[in-house]
């Protein structure tokens, strides 16, 4: 191995400076590398290794180097089991990483990795454990090596992890010291060993299993765990109750929150790289009669879609959406009860017309997924700057096209659509059983029936259901009394073929794995537009909808229900609201 210069003189530098520096390059042949990349393209250390000027292992040493890490040899290194216990075991092989020594005076953990590469670990692993982090870096054969020495049997499940707190003396006399306890206690509570593996495996969890929401529930006689995977609730095991200070706290901390304040309302953010994937969790803290009760929101960008033809929209209605959101002026809704994937509807139209030509402005409360190239202003009433205020000033921005997150009050409605009357497309949402009920919400907001038909051009209403686990779907025949859940009777069936999940590992058991949407689209003709200025019923504007082709959310379900996408117990409970408006 090469004659490694100390860390200090090498970081930062080029890399080529680095090697000539290590002994194992000159000058000469770092620039015939430089001329072959220029040439072929690629990383200059790629071409290092093809000209057989070095080996994968000294560029390893140097791009560690380059960063200011350190390389060690950790071959047949003993790790003190008390160091080991220090990052539990689905940490250290999410991130690759092998704790090799902790000085306690300090708070630093050393770890090595086996790619200079992998330095996000290292906030990660601060905002998680609460450590200091050195990171070195170590040949990649070794450290995978280790993580099966040390980290082989299976991981610690989270019913021993409520175990290791129950048998936790000092958090035992948290027990009924809700009002006395002092900040010290709360800040050592927060920071103890069982009570920072407890909330960092079910963090671990809830993202491996793709939770949407992760929620931490004070009761009198208990504490509730549970996680939202795909719309359903799931129940986690309850640690003891005397714990719900320490863990808020410890979600404070890692939030950047203030963890003496318990009486008020708190938000806040964690940002996370897991598996090289981007993770957001957004805190919301809310004070309750037993303590305080704490949903962490999940956004993994990795999951998210945000392309119009990943949404589960049929192909009929898929066009229709896109001659929508090409319109050059006018107002699209999109409708429909909270977690119904309004949200995602929107953004995938932004990104479709997002280019370089068109200048398109959002109004979020909050911005819940950043996109190059379009201009997001999150709203923040505690300071006065509202959905009106902050569109009024967005309108002075030069859009083409604006999105305001919701439409809650007259003000708010009255600019979207003085907006929208001066040459601007606009999206926005409401909370809306179906589309034709739009209209009456619209009304009831205090608008005029000659500004709604003058720029209303489409409303999109739909709602999110669970698809049928792929791994384990099989056929079955439904009862009548399942069938008329829907209104449909046997002779309608017919010889057409239902599907359910029996359960299986893939889908946790449950079934399902994934979701879709379902879409009921109403587009506006002269005669919609004219039933609309004669004040006419929502149940008279669905009936002259569907005669202009709209697909109710009840229709479209039945069609993914025969396609074998979903079941008829998902259609029936997300649709059946929207049919009896």
């Amino acid at each position: 191995m090469a004659k490694i210069p100390p860390v200090r003189e090498l970081k930062g530098r080029t890399l080529g400076r680095v090697l000539i520096k290590m002994r194992l390059l000159t000058r000469d042949k770092v620039h015939k590398a430089l001329v072959i990349q220029k040439q072929k393209g690629g990383k200059l250390g790629q071409v290092f290794i093809e000209q057989g000027y070095i080996k994968p292992s000294d560029l390893r040493i140097a791009l560690a180097a380059q960063r200011g890490m350190e390389f060690v040899d950790i071959s047949g290194l003993s790790i003190p089991k008390d160091v080991l216990d220090r990052v539990p075991s689905q940490m250290a092989q999410t991130y690759e990483i092998i704790p090799v020594e902790y000085d306690k005076g300090r708070n630093q953990l050393t770890v090595a990795m086996k790619s200079p590469d992998n330095f996000r670990a290292m906030d990660d692993l601060s905002t998680l454990m609460g450590y200091k982090v050195a990171a070195k870096v170590a040949d990649e054969a070794v450290v995978k090596e280790l993580l099966e020495k040390y980290y082989a049997e299976e991981d610690e499940s989270v019913s021993e992890l409520i175990g290791e707190i129950e048998a936790d003396g000092n958090l035992a006399q948290l027990a009924g010291r809700d009002a006395s306890i002092d900040l010290d206690d709360i800040k050592g509570a927060a920071e103890s060993t069982p009570v920072i593996k407890l909330l960092n495996q079910v963090l671990m969890l809830a993202i491996r299993d793709k939770a949407s929401d992760i929620h931490f529930e004070p009761f009198e006689d208990k504490y509730q765990m549970r996680y939202r995977i795909d719309g359903v609730l799931y129940d986690m095991e309850s640690p003891p109750s005397y714990i719900a200070m320490a863990l808020s706290s410890r979600i404070k901390v890692m939030a950047d929150l203030d963890i003496a304040e318990r009486r008020l309302p708190q938000d806040g953010r964690i940002a996370l790289v897991m598996n090289d994937n981007p993770i957001d969790l957004r805190v919301s803290i809310l004070p309750t009669m037993f303590g305080e009760s704490v949903v962490l929101r999940v956004l993994d960008r990795s999951q998210v879609n945000l392309s119009l033809d990943m949404l589960g929209i049929q192909p009929g209605d898929l066009k229709t959406i896109e001659e929508l959101i090409h319109k050059p002026n006018g107002i699209v809704v999109v409708t429909g009860p909270t977690g119904s994937g309004k949200t995602t509807t929107l953004y995938s139209a932004l990104k479709e017309l997002n280019d370089t030509e068109t200048k398109i402005i959002t109004t979020e409360n909050p911005v819940e997924y950043d996109i190059d190239g379009l201009v997001q202003v999150q709203i923040r009433p505690d300071i006065g700057l509202t959905f009106a205020k902050c569109l009024r000033s967005i309108l002075r921005q030069d859009p083409d096209i604006v999105m305001v997150g919701e439409i809650r009050d007259l003000e708010t409605a009255q600019i979207a659509i003085q907006a929208s009357l001066t040459g601007h497309l606009v999206f926005t949402t409401l909370h809306t059983n179906d589309a034709p009920s739009t209209i009456a919400r619209m009304l009831d907001l205090g608008l005029e029936t000659f500004l709604i038909t003058a720029t209303l051009e489409g409303i999109i209403a739909q709602r999110l259901v669970r698809k049928i686990c792929t791994q384990c779907k099989a056929e079955y025949q439904p009862t009548e009394e399942m069938l008329m859940e829907l209104e449909l009777r046997p002779e309608e069936v017919g010889d057409k073929t239902f599907y359910y999940g029996k359960g299986c590992k893939q889908c946790n058991q449950t079934g399902y794995r994934g979701r879709t949407g379902l879409y009921e689209i109403m587009t506006f003709n002269d005669e919609l537009r004219d039933l609309i200025m004669n004040h006419a019923s929502t149940a008279v504007l669905r009936e002259a909808a569907r005669r202009s082709g709209m697909q109710t959310l009840r229709e479209n379900g039945l069609k993914a229900i025969f396609d074998g996408i979903t079941t008829l117990d998902e259609v029936s409970r997300e649709t059946i609201a929207a049919e009896e408006e």
